[in-house]
């Protein structure tokens, strides 16, 4: 019998390396510890899969599990570990928090036709601590904030359950140690089949205990600190979470990149030839729409997508990083399925479930600006061609190369292949050799591209995921915002540029109303008063292989960042690589973990004093549209 074998000393853990302490056990099971820390997770498991009670220890920061089926042999390799992890962290930590999970029985008498469901009760137990007795309310009100499918949970509280009498014997007689214990009930399983479960009420439940559990870490931590009176600020939960990512995260998030990577999906869909369309167009006096030629793809997006969800994004082990990877993965596919799509009538349909429509706010809005600015001459005639708006971008670059070796990588490139006008992709900024700027405008759109794209790109290059500087899902919007909000710092937010905004937005509704290509000209110039070249340009963009909703983000985008100024939020956190407004929480909660660098270099343009004088004049209530007209150093 195997459960006769001699268990092994294992060897002594190295918690202060570079890497997490990560070892398989005698008998099956395993331990992970990130790094020091005052609390320990334990969890035997059954041999099925799908065990929230092994799941939710092995994403945990410091865990041992075990499975049951390996017997004696499985919990005495998992003791000899526990022992010697708390030998090791008994002198930095002599009140101890030991937390033991382990999953409820299933109620066999349901069947999948059956009409009820299996029960969503916890049981909790602790030791006779005051310790212990005080965090496990803190743990109960954690998972009472718990809804699923209008369900709450209910809780039974019980004596602690035995321990195998291995683990028993390992806790037995140390000092300053509390014991927690979590029946976890199996809602996420579909009663009568053992091995299927619903798969988003099990990563709801996960994700709840994990943060409870953290909490119920916090709340030990600080009644520590407070009986040792020291005065340490309190860390916010999530920061007891993971610091370091595992291998599987590392190869997920490369999977990602390279797919990502293995295709450019603007210039997939931008055309190739939209300087001789519009002269085509107004050959033919307006009255045609035009036809846009577009490059081959060279990818074929059905064998990409079988790449794509191949990735085992389960195997990353932390609940936060894997809905990054989840979301990528969903934005890479809508993607695919566009360019699979590409000038038919679906084209706009899976754009529109990508970047949205426009909500009736932001037509508003869009109506108001057009309406209060109205069109006309502005500023220097004096224009900077292709060549000159490259040695000027070509400057900015060398000014950030000297403030960090990691701007060294930056590039621009001239392209006769894209329509008039500057795009990035990834380092490289792309400018078109028909394009001709304002010399006024140079600045405000290369801090646009520079300052805000190509930089955000060199921060999350640097992150210890590449996710963060090829963009995480939905950045979009608060990336073009950023750069439209650099413009207007830098005083370089024309009246034209703004209008230019506002009627993208009218376009893409216009479009998603109905309205064709040539009307959507029309409307542009007859009743807005731009140039038949200002308006094919525009509606273009916006019809560009069978209708893209994209280009309503910039006005969105700018919105989002002014409403953040002007809360008294910080900026920050929107420099650490290529985010969407709702990812600051993570990016805060990451940052807190140590899973985050700081950015290696921010905006220049935040440096300049009239820049300053701006974001002072937003943050005490003044709009940028008064802004906007006062006296501009452009």
């Amino acid at each position: 019998m195997t459960d006769n074998k001699p268990v092994q000393q294992p060897p002594s853990p190295d918690l202060g390396g570079e890497h997490a302490h990560r070892r398989k056990l005698d008998g099956g099971g395993r331990v992970h510890i990130d790094r020091p820390l005052p609390f320990l997770i334990l969890a035997g498991h059954p041999d099925e899969p799908f065990s929230l009670a092994r799941r939710v220890a092995s994403i945990s920061a410091a865990s041992v599990i075990w499975p049951e089926v390996g017997g004696e042999l499985a919990a005495a390799g998992a003791a000899a570990e526990v022992t010697l992890l708390l030998d090791h962290l008994a002198d930095a930590y002599p009140k101890f928090l030991v937390i033991v999970l382990h999953d409820l029985p299933r109620d066999l008498s349901l069947h999948e036709e059956s009409p009820r469901l299996e029960p969503f009760e916890f049981v909790l137990a602790a030791s006779a601590d005051p310790a212990a007795q005080d965090v496990v309310d803190t743990l109960h009100s954690a998972l009472s904030e718990l809804e699923i499918d209008l369900r709450v949970p209910e809780f039974r509280t019980q004596p602690l359950p035995p321990l195998p009498p291995a683990l028993a014997e390992a806790l037995d007689g140390r000092e300053g140690i509390s014991v927690l214990s979590l029946g976890i009930p199996q809602i996420h399983r579909i009663p009568g089949d053992p091995r299927r479960i619903y798969p988003q009420i099990y990563h709801q439940v996960e994700s709840a205990i994990h943060d409870a559990l953290l909490q119920a870490a916090t709340h030990f931590i600080e009644l520590a600190e407070h009986e040792n009176d020291a005065d340490t600020p309190r860390p916010h939960h999530r920061s007891l979470g993971r610091r370091r990512f595992v291998k599987a995260a590392k190869r997920a998030d490369e999977a990602l990149a390279n797919i990502s990577a293995s295709f450019d999906f603007l210039l997939g869909i931008s055309p190739i030839n939209t300087v001789e369309a519009f002269e085509a167009f107004e050959a033919g006096k307006r009255g045609t729409p035009p036809d846009f030629h577009y490059r081959p793809l060279p990818i074929s997006p059905d064998v990409v997508k079988r790449r794509l969800y191949d990735i085992d994004l389960r195997a990353v082990e932390d609940p936060v990083i894997e809905e990054l990877f989840n979301e990528k993965r969903l934005e890479l596919d809508q993607q695919l399925m566009m360019l699979q799509r590409r000038n038919t009538p679906a084209f706009r349909h899976v754009s529109l479930i990508q970047y949205g429509g426009v909500e009736p706010e932001l037509l508003e809005v869009a109506n108001r600006l057009l309406q209060a600015f109205a069109p006309g001459s502005e500023g220097s005639r004096d224009y900077v061609d292709a060549e000159g708006v490259q040695a000027a971008a070509e400057r900015i670059l060398a000014r950030y190369t000297r403030r960090t070796p990691a701007f060294a990588i930056a590039e621009t490139c001239l392209r006769a292949d894209t329509g008039p006008g500057l795009m990035v992709s990834g380092r490289s900024l792309l400018i078109s050799t028909a394009t001709r700027v304002p010399s006024a405008r140079v600045d405000p759109l290369l801090q646009h591209e520079i300052s805000v794209h190509v930089l955000t790109y060199i921060n999350g290059s640097q992150q210890g995921l590449g996710i963060f500087g090829a963009g995480l899902a939905g950045y979009e919007g608060l990336q073009e915002g950023l750069g439209v909000f650099a413009e207007f710092i830098v005083g370089g937010l024309t009246v034209a540029r703004l209008r230019l905004l506002a009627a993208r937005v009218l376009v893409v509704h216009a479009m998603l109303e109905g309205a064709d290509f040539i009307a959507c000209h029309r409307l542009l110039q007859a009743e807005h008063g731009f140039s038949s070249r200002g308006a094919f340009n525009i509606v273009a963009r916006i019809f560009r292989s069978g209708g893209l909703t994209k280009d309503a983000i910039y006005l969105r985008g700018f919105r989002q960042v002014l409403r953040r100024v002007a809360d008294g939020l910080s900026l920050d956190p929107l420099w650490y690589g290529k985010i969407a407004e709702h990812h600051v929480p993570v990016v805060e909660e990451l940052e807190a973990r140590g899973m985050l660098r700081p950015p290696v270099v921010t905006p220049e343009f935040l440096d300049r004093p009239d820049a300053q004088a701006r974001l002072a004049r937003l943050r005490e209530g003044h709009s940028f549209i008064d802004l906007l007209k006062e006296p501009s150093p452009c």
